[in-house]
């Protein structure tokens, strides 16, 4: 595993840093996985490329350094937990509905000495509630559709910040259908990005959403009503 990281990180252009607690957290995520479902992913190697370097990724798409980013639909920490390690002067808050998954993750953040990692248990449209417009990034790799996750996830961007939605290569419909909502919630498609995880022929997309006026006070909606009814 450290040396598929560090010839990965190597062929993103970012540092090799970090590296052990990466490890570490991929020893942590393998054995609680062992009670709990949280990855279909659990081959060391696979774990490398799959969640860690696709999770890396994102640093060379944005400026992270100092930045306040949400990661909403963290599941067992991706993309969050990697950036943050990869990146440490950035603040991170990792939102996921299921306790479970934040209980490990607070783990995993106690094991590493993350100290200013916020693990939230909420549901996105209850957490903008409170904290609309507070992150310069927020991020997801969950699998919901992009009218959905940019309800849930462009209230929260602050203007003049970015939304970076973690796609497969074969969203261009989904993307094509979702420009009404992204207009509606105060965003902009500014790029898609494709790139290869190092080490592998898996082709993943980015979709860059900037956040160019404030998000109407009506947005988002409960989410049942979310749902049945995207934007």
């Amino acid at each position: 595993m450290e040396q598929i990281l560090q010839e990965g990180l190597a062929s993103l252009g970012l540092p090799a840093a970090n590296i052990p607690a990466l490890i570490r957290y991929a020893e942590l995520l393998v054995e609680k996985n062992k009670v709990m479902n949280l990855t279909a992913i659990t081959d060391p190697a696979d774990i490398a490329a799959l969640h860690f370097l696709d999770s890396a990724a994102l640093l060379t798409l944005a400026d992270f350094r100092g930045k306040r980013v949400a990661d909403i639909g963290t599941g067992a920490g991706f993309p969050g937990m990697p950036l943050r390690i990869l990146e440490p002067t950035l603040q991170m808050t990792l939102l996921d509905s299921l306790n479970k998954r934040i209980d490990f993750l607070q783990e995993v953040c106690q094991e590493l000495g993350l100290a200013d990692v916020a693990c939230v248990h909420a549901r996105a449209e209850e957490f903008a509630a409170q904290h609309r417009e507070s992150f310069e990034i927020v991020t997801s790799r969950a699998v919901a559709n992009l009218r959905m996750l940019s309800e849930l996830c462009l209230p929260l961007v602050k203007v003049g910040g970015v939304f970076l939605s973690m796609k497969s290569v074969d969203s261009d419909a989904e993307l094509e259908e979702s420009g009404k909502a992204i207009a509606m919630l105060g965003g902009r498609v500014s790029d898609r990005k494709d790139y290869v995880i190092p080490g592998t022929d898996v082709r993943h997309r980015v979709i860059l959403i900037e956040k160019i006026r404030e998000t109407p006070q009506k947005y988002p909606r409960a989410f049942a009503k979310i749902k049945k009814s995207p934007l």
